[in-house]
């Protein structure tokens, strides 16, 4: 027997002006939460009210309707007509549709409106969007219509352009959105599709995890390589760049390697070819150099280009506009920004000024040649001025003749004629005057040596400058015979090149402190002596350290042990504070994990993070835990132990600082401390 199923009567709907209605204090809704109302409004105004009011009618005190409704859901709405009706952009009168409810309570109302509405998908309203602009809105259009950036407008499309198959995994709760934003950064879904099954079988599905997976053998944008080139010449060849629209990407991602080696060749080639072009007998190029690659070679002395009168003026004239600008401001906790850049573009001018052309002789440019490379930031580096030593015309044996003076030796032993035996017999006596023998002279001069040395060691002063003499001598110049000293001092080039040696900024200060220093050293070794006389103890103290700096070999070798040697490289890392963390070498897949044992990962990424980090990627393959180990270490300042600092002896870090204060305040190794003698890059050292 069949049932009677009471049907359901629903509420009835009418148009109700607006002047009618009025907000309830049954509404539950009290704070404030998602799109504001002035956004709300504007929406109403464009697409008009997408959804009634539920209303109930007002009754006095007897029960009798006033004609009045009250809105007990949908308050936001009301107070979004009410501020068109304020701005007059809808009449106090427009009929607004509404649902008169009658029964039941109004709390009850308003709560379910607000709990029973299921928010959209993110993935329906990446869709949604995706629609939008298929049909011909463009992005900013989008952005307008729903109070939203631009930016995250294109974010969300980026999101609805994932593969197919991975936005169905999204949708079934297979993925966290942060992980779908991960695969954003290939546009490949092939490739996505790839990496997704890669993550089925990995421990760690962090989004940085899939970021690095996706980007695998491509070149990052900051890489010296992508700026040499400069990434819209890579778009205009061709090139496709990856980006990441949800976190900092540096530029992103040169997904064509081969395209990028192609580029950096042939812009590299026209730049060798414009050198070679000033006459030098060898250019070579490539990206980088090793370390040390002009050891060997004699670098030659050009000259500076000097400035003519008006550019001097000019010069003159925007050193004082910036003294100026400098004196004005300089109580100022904050420069205006016109004169934030008005001092930029002064400090730029200055610096072209400052970096002249140097002139070489054209003799020695026919036997010298360049070295055409990337520095470290991606400019150009050329290196010109080397000799090779097959190069180098043949040294003419001579002596110089002098009556008197500093000479007198060597004058004393010019014959005119052969050169006398050192075991030839006395020559017999004459009327006239003869030469000294050989032998004579030898005898002589061994005594002389003798007094040399002992008076030499009562005079720590004398001593310091003959050594910087000699040593300056073996560091800048060709041919380091002017000294009496034989004192050696041996700079080689490492026998194994590690990982972006070249293009370290240990590499990078020492080569400018060099430079700096051979710019104010004479370009003829026979004026050196009196040169270094001239300068102040600071001058001389700052060189001495550059040409000692350069002798120092800590390098471990397998052919070639020598404990002690290394155990001393300790000890002066300890007396200089060396700090590698400090100096900037970080762990990487290249200089480190990619080359040690995976309990070697992991014991580093214990000692920097904790166990616990270390247990999260023990799972992984050797290759991607040395990827995930060097995210991890990133600057923490990790080190492994041959970089590490060595503890100093009991008693060595203060005898090395009284040392250090002794020498700085020995007033009898020069004249009194000045910097003027220092090149600037080598006294902001």
């Amino acid at each position: 027997m069949a049932t009677n199923v009471q049907k359901i009567t629903l509420s009835p709907s009418r148009d109700i002006p607006f002047n009618k209605l009025l907000l309830s204090q049954s509404n539950v809704r009290r704070i404030k939460a998602g799109v504001s109302i002035e956004e709300l409004a504007e929406d109403i105004a464009r697409r008009g009210l997408l959804q009634g009011l539920s209303v109930r009618p007002v009754v006095d005190d007897t029960g009798v309707e006033t004609g009045m409704f009250e809105i007990p859901a949908g308050g936001r709405r009301y107070r979004a007509l009410e501020l068109l009706v304020k701005q007059k952009r809808l009449a106090r009168t427009a009929p607004v549709p509404c649902v008169i409810r009658e029964g039941g309570i109004a709390e009850e109302d308003s709560l379910a409106e607000n709990v029973q509405r299921a928010p959209l998908h993110p993935l329906d309203q990446f869709r949604a969007f995706l629609a939008l602009r298929e049909k011909g809105q463009s992005e900013e259009e989008i952005a307008a219509a729903f109070f939203v950036s631009v930016g995250v407008v294109k974010q969300r499309l980026k999101l609805a352009s994932v593969s197919p198959a991975l936005l169905e995994v999204y949708a079934e709760d297979g993925m966290t959105l942060d992980q779908l934003m991960a695969f954003t950064v290939s546009g490949d879904h092939v490739r996505q599709e790839q990496v997704f099954d890669r993550l089925k079988t990995s421990y760690d599905k962090q989004p940085y995890a899939i970021r690095r997976m996706l980007t695998e053998g491509a070149v990052r944008a900051c890489d010296k390589r992508a700026q040499f080139i400069g990434l819209e010449a890579y778009v205009e060849a061709g090139g496709i760049i990856l980006r990441d629209l949800f976190q900092g990407d540096d530029g992103g991602w040169l997904q064509d390697v081969a395209l990028v080696d192609r580029l950096v060749a042939d812009k590299l080639k026209a730049e060798a070819d414009a050198v070679a072009g000033e006459g030098w007998k060898w250019v070579e190029m490539a990206p980088d150099f090793a370390y040390g690659h002009t050891y060997g070679l004699r670098q030659l002395r050009g000259e500076t280009v000097p400035l003519t009168t008006e550019e001097e003026a000019s010069r003159d004239a925007l050193q004082a506009e910036y003294d100026r600008l400098s004196a004005e401001h300089a109580e100022a906790d904050e420069l205006p920004d016109e004169v934030d850049t008005r001092l930029g573009e002064i400090e730029t001018a200055i610096e072209v000024f400052e970096g002249r052309p140097i002139t070489f002789d054209a003799q020695e440019v026919a036997r010298a040649g360049a070295f055409v490379s990337i520095g470290h930031d991606g400019a150009l580096r050329i290196e010109r001025g080397y000799v090779r030593p097959e190069d180098e015309l043949p040294v003419e044996s001579k002596v110089a003749v002098e009556d008197s003076g500093p000479h007198h030796i060597a004058a004393a032993v010019m014959r005119t004629g052969e050169a006398v035996a050192a075991d030839a017999p006395e020559p017999e006596e004459d009327e006239g005057l003869s030469a000294l023998s050989d032998r004579l002279m030898t005898e002589l001069t061994s005594h002389r040596t003798l007094g040399l040395r002992q008076a030499l060691g009562e005079r720590p002063d004398v001593a310091f400058l003959a050594a910087l003499h000699a040593l300056t001598l073996k560091s800048f110049y060709r041919y380091g015979s002017d000294s009496c000293l034989e004192l050696d001092l041996k700079s080689v080039a490492f026998s194994a090149q590690a990982p972006g040696l070249n293009d370290s900024a240990s590499a990078a200060a020492i080569h400018a402190r060099h430079e700096g220093w051979a710019k104010v050293l004479p370009k003829d070794s026979a004026d050196l002596w009196e040169a270094l006389r001239e300068w102040g103890s600071d001058s001389r103290s700052g060189l001495f350290a550059h040409v000692v700096s350069l002798s120092v070999n800590a390098v471990h070798e397998a052919w070639n042990r020598r404990p002690r040697a290394l155990n001393h490289a300790d000890q002066l890392a300890c007396a200089v504070d060396l700090d590698m963390a400090a100096a900037g070498w970080k762990p990487t897949v290249d200089n480190f994990l990619g080359r040690v044992t995976k309990a070697r990962i992991l014991q580093a990424v214990g000692e920097a993070k904790g166990p616990r980090a270390a247990e999260r990627i023990a799972h992984l393959k050797k290759g991607d835990m040395a990827h995930e180990a060097e995210a991890l270490l990133a600057d923490t300042g990790w080190l492994p132990e041959p970089l590490r600092a060595a503890e100093p002896a009991a008693g060595e870090e203060t005898a090395a600082q009284d040392g250090t204060t002794a020498m700085g305040e020995d007033e009898s190794l020069g004249d009194t401390g000045d910097t003027t003698d220092i090149p600037p890059a080598v006294a902001a050292e």
